[in-house]
């Protein structure tokens, strides 16, 4: 009964529907010992016997090779010719049964001279249907067609995960995703929603900073706005989310993976701030970079701009040898400062793409949401050379009396692991309390956490910010507290 089921099965699949199979199929399915039977041999003769004059495949032109470092330039192919010509001037019909047409489209494309995507043609197996079924006639674009994004299971994926609006579509989605490397047209990549989602995070977080803590330095509150919104915070952010990335970008690929190429050249995102001329002088001589210069002429993190950094091999702007001209030999610290740009980069083009398609509120929700979510431990931010001496200018600016340290409680003095604890007072009030193996280092402990009770004063986690009186029927805006600035 098995035999005779399977011989019934047998012929089912090779009915007529398996003479249009082309003749690579036949030789894989007559190799095989369940079709090895007189039936498979009769069926596939007479298929083998009329392609064998008119298969493409037989003629001694070959297509030509595919060059994807020279894109085509996004133009809708002309229409394919019916004949190919071989070098022996003989004219060879290109369309066939077997290959049903695709064969001349592709053979017609490289005899025009016209770049295809790498692509193995349509899948035979029913099992393993083709993800991209145009992949092998189509011309090879930088980076994915927009259309293509409505079947991606993986944009789709990351817009359910991140919770995004309806009215954000899945093409400036996937738009968002395909970094400056991997193709050089600013209507494809996200070079436009990157500087506008840059900005929006920055105004965000840099708003919030200012009026949750009022007393930070200036130097604490660039370090807290890089620990944020910073290209490293950034694409954390994005590997958190779950983005998977690709770094042989080209039409071929899903749309909802990250694009980006590690030998092409990346074009840097427009930034704020003034080219200094003693930039490399800073460096060098080890100047004193103030911070009144670095508020006026440097950018939102208050880094000065250079035009290209010694050892930013393969990174925004370097215009010397890629990898490939390299032999592959690129260092790990510079894969590693490309991918993190590249990520940094689609997160902030997704927020500039929550701005484009909902708004201002949206794009502040979206921030709230997933930047400024994030944990940071502030005080270990905070560097003190002299604390005590800080302390009491402090305490002379605000005209409190001059600080006095006391000790409190002690235990072990001669023993091998003394511990002091020191309290500063300044007159019955306590400003602080530090704990240590020494006398002068529990003074500078205490002095240490009184700094950092005064730097890191909040009103409270409820706080308002300037973009609250944007909204509908918001209440008037009431100033916030300003410090008087740094001590030293």
């Amino acid at each position: 009964m098995k035999r005779v089921r399977v011989q019934r099965l047998a012929g089912q699949l090779l009915s007529p529907s398996a003479a249009a199979r082309p003749p690579a199929t036949a030789a894989l399915l007559s190799s095989c010992s369940f079709h090895s039977g007189p039936a498979c041999t009769a069926a596939f003769s007479s298929t083998s016997a009329s392609s064998s004059s008119s298969s493409p495949l037989t003629s001694s032109r070959r297509p030509s090779p595919l060059r994807l470092s020279r894109p085509a330039p996004r133009q809708q192919s002309s229409s394919a010719s019916s004949t190919a010509t071989d070098d022996n001037d003989a004219s060879v019909p290109a369309s066939t049964p077997a290959f049903g047409g695709w064969s001349s489209t592709l053979l017609s494309a490289s005899a025009a001279g016209e770049t295809t995507a790498p692509g193995l043609g349509p899948s035979t197996d029913p099992r393993f249907p083709e993800l991209f079924p145009d992949a092998a006639n189509s011309p090879a674009y930088p980076s994915p067609l927009p259309e293509r994004a409505q079947q991606s299971a993986k944009l789709a994926a990351l817009h359910a995960r991140l919770a995004l609006s309806p009215r954000l579509p899945l093409e400036t989605l996937a738009r968002a995703l395909v970094d400056t490397s991997a193709d050089p047209n600013a209507r494809f990549n996200n070079a436009n929603l990157a500087y506008v989602g840059s900005t929006l995070i920055h105004y965000h977080v840099s708003e919030w900073l200012m009026c949750k803590y009022p007393r930070l330095p200036m130097v604490i509150m660039y370090g807290a706005l890089k620990a944020y919104a910073g290209p490293q915070a950034l694409a954390d952010v994005a590997r958190q989310w779950g983005m998977e990335s690709t770094t042989t970008p080209g039409a071929e690929v899903d749309p909802g993976l990250l694009q980006y190429s590690l030998h092409n050249e990346r074009q840097k995102i427009r930034q704020w701030g003034y080219q200094r001329a003693e930039a490399k002088n800073i460096q060098k001589y080890k100047w004193r970079h103030g911070i009144s210069s670095r508020v006026v002429f440097d950018d939102d993190f208050g880094d000065f701009l250079d035009e290209v950094p010694e050892n930013t091999r393969g990174v925004e702007g370097y215009d010397g040898e890629s990898a490939v001209e390299l032999g592959g030999s690129m260092n790990a610290d510079d894969k590693t400062k490309i991918s993190d740009d590249a990520h940094a980069n689609a997160v902030r083009a997704v927020a500039g793409a929550v701005f484009a398609h909902g708004g201002r509120e949206a794009v502040r929700s979206f921030v709230r949401a997933h930047v400024l979510s994030r944990q940071l431990d502030l005080e270990s931010l905070f560097r003190f050379k002299l604390p005590t001496r800080e302390l009491s200018y402090l305490c002379a600016r605000e005209n409190f009396e001059p600080p006095v340290a006391r000790l409190e409680s002690e235990t072990g003095r001669k023993s091998r692991t003394p511990v002091f604890v020191v309290g500063i007072y300044s007159g019955n009030d306590k400003l602080g309390e530090g704990a240590a193996a020494s006398l002068n280092h529990a003074r500078a402990k205490a002095a240490m956490n009184a700094l950092k009770a005064w730097y890191l004063y909040s009103p409270g986690d409820n706080v308002r910010v300037p973009s609250d009186t944007l909204q509908e029927s918001a209440q008037p805006w009431e100033p916030a507290y300003v410090d008087i600035g740094e001590i030293l």
